[in-house]
């Protein structure tokens, strides 16, 4: 079963910020009055503060509820962490890499609901983007976005199309992959430029232009409707995405990523941690 960790964070908040709440008004004052009588009637400090100690569960609520709401709030509403468990956004983002998320690049959204209450953008072509699985939102993907609403989306023979228009593509060789993804290794190594945003993909001349196991092969073209994005991965020939599954409805965009902030895979010769990776941005 999947956890739905902020519906988690909310009711760790409301639990611990109401046991909180609910002994300041009607058991603190009691234990306040207590102590004011004790010391009245000359009792040591001592018992005094035995017998008007705060409970232990309203000590830990006490402490851990500031700790709960301020983890909610920035994840919820500035930024938030992700582990890249897949090879699909190679060789941008490779398997082990944990990433940030800008929660706020494409509005504000209440927590759970996933209800946006505030507008401020909209993703943009060659933007790497988190967002509910259209199939199953309880999973988050990443891609890359390549179709805005209204573009005209096509892929045949390795080259993405966008309104007619052909992705210029600048090979650089063939990609020597290191631990988990040494599987890609041989794979075609090139630079794709969206409207100006030059990124890294990998291509496979000799395996077909979708991935094994897609349902629905959007083949091209295809429009892509208002409030919907067409997603791919850099990894072309290994990616999960809207070729197979369709588009991206905005309501389930989380964010957009901007920044590499730890590299760990076990499989990696050496030392699993990618040092030059840490601190990297996402282009």
């Amino acid at each position: 079963m999947d956890l739905n960790f902020p519906a988690i964070l909310v009711l760790a908040v409301f639990i611990t910020g109401g046991i909180w709440l609910i002994d300041a008004v009607m058991f603190a004052p009691r234990r306040r009055a207590l102590a004011a009588q004790e010391a009245e009637n000359g009792v040591c400090q001592e018992d005094i503060m035995r017998h008007t100690r705060e409970p232990v569960l309203v000590e830990y609520a006490r402490s851990f509820f500031p700790v709960i709401l301020i983890v909610l709030l920035l994840r919820s509403f500035l930024v938030e962490p992700f582990r890249i468990p897949s090879s699909s956004m190679m060789p941008t983002l490779l398997v082990g890499d944990f990433i940030l998320v800008n929660k706020f690049a494409y509005g504000i959204r209440l927590p759970v609901l996933n209800k946006k209450i505030i507008e401020i953008g909209e993703p943009k072509r060659g933007d790497v983007v988190v967002f509910r699985y259209p199939l199953n939102p309880s999973i988050d993907y990443i891609k890359r976005v390549v179709g805005i609403p209204g573009d005209q989306i096509s892929y045949r023979n390795k080259v993405l199309y966008i309104n007619g228009r052909p992705m210029p593509q600048t090979p650089i060789g063939r990609y020597t992959g290191i631990g988990t993804g040494a599987s890609e290794t041989g794979s075609l190594y090139s630079m794709e430029t969206l409207d100006g945003v030059e990124h890294a993909i990998l291509v496979r001349a000799a395996v077909p232009d979708f991935a094994p196991g897609c349902q629905v092969l959007l083949r091209g073209p295809v429009t892509v409707p208002e409030g919907k994005y067409f997603a791919m991965g850099d990894n072309r020939d290994n990616s999960n995405d809207s070729r197979c599954w369709g588009f991206v409805p905005e309501e389930n965009l989380v964010g957009k990523a901007f920044g590499i902030w730890m590299s760990w895979d076990t499989k990696r010769p050496g030392f699993p941690v990618a040092w030059e990776r840490l601190g990297e941005g996402i282009d």
